[in-house]
């Protein structure tokens, strides 16, 4: 592997040496936004049809995929800067399973015996005696969601009102994602042409779905993460740039008329999108001031927007559930984060700069003060 070291400006300010401004909190909160705005046409309309980005593409993609692709791309970034930078691989997936799992399982365990119980039309000693509610707490704690609806569970009538969280699908990729970077680390393969090789193959997997489709999820997903961990070896280079991005900015257009839109995101889209979270001119948003709440956001939007159009009687404006359910997912993300996630993190090992003081900013641009290795985004959930 690459010794971060060799990577690293070879003189940084101590203070900054651990923790330098940067937007990566706004841009998750912001993804994670879109991604409850997306499903809320999804479930209150029953078809993604009027979806804005849906529409502006002609039907190519959903402004909350392009949210999830935006998570993997700072995944992609932020992990594999969390690896070179934790001295033991352990210490690494340590850090990995103390960020995902807890409010993970938390919200799959109050899913099965909290929401579904006041929903079903079973009676509460027939619901429980079920086998799905617990199935749907087993398999989804690896991952699998085969068991994705549960008894007498229906919040709306339309394609997806039996679905309790839409997601969860996303999470079991994300986790590959990290394996990923384990075993490469291990293998000492975390360079640039490597990631530009994964980038590669992650793009073949969405332009030829027939012929590699057998590398499911991880293959579907692996070029948005894989763009994440090429421009962080790269940043040290002049790859964050205005006329780059420009270039970006042209190339997203064209991928509209052009029908590869989803092809083309991980290489114009998420590098407009790191380019924005990184570029120290620009103000940063303390998106953060209540808790680093982009991770509850997203796997509480789902199950929050279900119980409003059901409390609405399955009748409900898309703008009606948009609000309401991010009033409450906020509300559930900020318990999350503060009794659940924030404590968990404490268990983690030692931080990142206090192993390695390198930081995370490309080489060119100037250094304004703290970084996003020690700020609650450097956490690696659907959101790092």
């Amino acid at each position: 592997m690459d010794s971060a070291a060799e990577a690293a400006p070879t003189a940084i300010p101590e203070i900054a040496a651990h923790r330098r401004e940067n937007n990566f909190d706004a841009l998750r909160l912001v993804a994670a936004l879109a991604v409850i705005l997306s499903h809320a046409f999804l479930i209150a309309q029953g078809t993604e049809k009027n979806d804005p980005l849906n529409w502006l593409t002609g039907n190519q993609c959903m402004l909350g995929l392009t949210g999830v692709f935006v998570f993997f791309a700072v995944s992609g970034f932020l992990v594999t800067q969390s690896y070179e930078q934790t001295r033991s691989p352990w210490r690494y997936l340590l850090k990995r399973v103390l960020r995902i799992f807890p409010a993970y399982l938390v919200c799959i365990v109050l899913t099965a015996f909290v929401l579904g119980p006041i929903v079903t039309t079973l009676a509460l000693g027939d619901y429980f005696h079920r086998p799905e509610p617990y199935s749907y707490v087993y398999y989804n704690s690896f991952f699998d969601i085969r068991v994705h609806e549960l008894p007498g569970v229906m919040f709306v009538d339309n394609p997806v009102g039996l679905e309790v969280n839409g997601s969860l699908w996303s999470l079991g990729c994300e986790f590959d994602m990290y394996l990923m970077v384990l075993v490469l680390g291990m293998l000492r393969l975390i360079r640039w042409p490597v990631c530009v090789a994964l980038l590669a193959l992650g793009m073949a997997c969405i332009a030829f779905p027939d012929t590699l489709g057998f590398l499911g999820g991880w293959g579907w997903t692996l070029s948005f993460f894989a763009i994440g961990m090429v421009l962080y070896k790269l940043r040290d280079t002049r790859i964050f740039n205005r006329w780059l991005a420009l270039l970006a900015l042209a190339g997203l257009a064209a991928s509209i008329p052009l029908r590869q839109f989803i092809l083309l995101f991980p290489v114009f889209g998420c590098y407009l999108a790191l380019y924005v979270a990184l570029h120290p001119k620009l103000p940063v948003i303390r998106a953060t001031r209540f808790g680093d709440l982009s991770y509850g956001l997203y796997i509480f939007g789902w199950p929050s927007e279900q119980i409003v159009i059901w409390l609405m009687h399955g009748h409900a404006e898309w703008w009606q559930v948009f609000v309401l359910a991010t009033l409450l997912a906020g509300t559930l993300a900020f318990f999350s984060w503060h009794l659940i996630e924030k404590r968990a993190l404490r268990l983690k090992p030692r931080k990142a700069w206090q192993e390695r003081g390198h930081g995370i900013m490309p080489r060119e641009w100037p250094v304004k003060s703290l970084s996003a290795a020690t700020s609650p985004s450097n956490t690696a959930g659907p959101s790092s």
